[in-house]
């Protein structure tokens, strides 16, 4: 004999009801209804990350440094801003890029920002770059069992009035290098600039490029990546560091 099933509808989690015709509530798969409806346990899944897009681009030069970023911020197919900046200044030498999650990216800034003050209190003079580069590597470091989702390019000037660009994964791992990038537009940018910039897989004689045509070569760089990056777009916000201190300029992309 067949057990007896009850005609009554079945009430789900968050008060949807279920009928007996295979209603599904929204947000639940036609599994999780029928476990639900037979009283089974229903796994739920819940990230602390989110991806929230955008390119950071950094180039060092003989005297002086650019960092840029647009200034879109999007989650999945939402575009939730499109003036959110992505670079902090930490010294009046260096700037800081950020892609990634965007509340770990403000809680990162902040340690930093910290840092920063308590350095400053304590010896009455800014933190050289090179310096703060190797705080910043050890701040993700120590984070490495719960990482900021914050994916940085770093850069500025050091004690010597050079161009310092340093590039960095999640945990804290970082090199010094003449050009980098980060974030959703990375693979379209990286070899445009390893071609220009850095010079590779090319025969003509390397020359020193000066900071204005960098800056019209960065506007044409995210111009291309935001044809192909549905994450990058708005916006640029372009840094130029120099002894002098530290120049923004801003350069309107598509907004689509």
């Amino acid at each position: 004999m067949k057990p007896f099933r009850s005609a009554a509808p079945a009430v789900m989690p968050h008060g949807h009801i279920a009928s007996t015709e295979g209603d599904v509530p929204i947000g639940m798969t036609a599994g999780g209804a029928a476990d639900a409806a037979r009283g089974n346990p229903i796994e739920h899944r819940f990230s602390p990350y989110d991806f929230n897009g955008g390119t950071c681009i950094a180039i060092a030069g003989k005297d002086y440094a650019v960092i840029a970023a647009d200034t879109r911020l999007s989650s999945g197919y939402e575009i939730l801003s499109r003036n959110v900046s992505k670079l902090h200044s930490l010294t009046s030498k260096c700037i800081l890029g950020s892609a990634g999650c965007k509340t770990d990216v403000d809680q990162l800034r902040s340690v930093m920002d910290i840092k920063m003050k308590m350095y400053h209190h304590d010896h009455q003079k800014e933190m050289s770059t090179p310096a703060v580069a190797q705080m910043l590597s050890t701040t993700l470091y120590y984070k490495r069992f719960f990482p900021y989702y914050a994916f940085n390019v770093f850069g500025g000037i050091d004690e010597e009035g050079k161009g310092a660009i340093y590039s960095y994964d999640a945990i804290g791992s970082y090199e010094r290098t003449a050009v980098t990038a980060t974030g959703s537009g990375q693979a379209y940018v990286i070899p445009l600039l390893d071609n220009v910039i850095a010079h590779r897989n090319r025969t003509d004689e390397k020359r020193d490029i000066p900071k204005e045509e960098v800056v019209e070569l960065v506007k044409d760089v995210f111009l291309s990546c935001g044809e192909r990056d549905i994450y990058t777009g708005d916006q640029v916000e372009i840094c130029v560091v120099t002894k002098d201190g530290i120049e923004t300029t801003m350069f309107q992309l598509k907004a689509d």
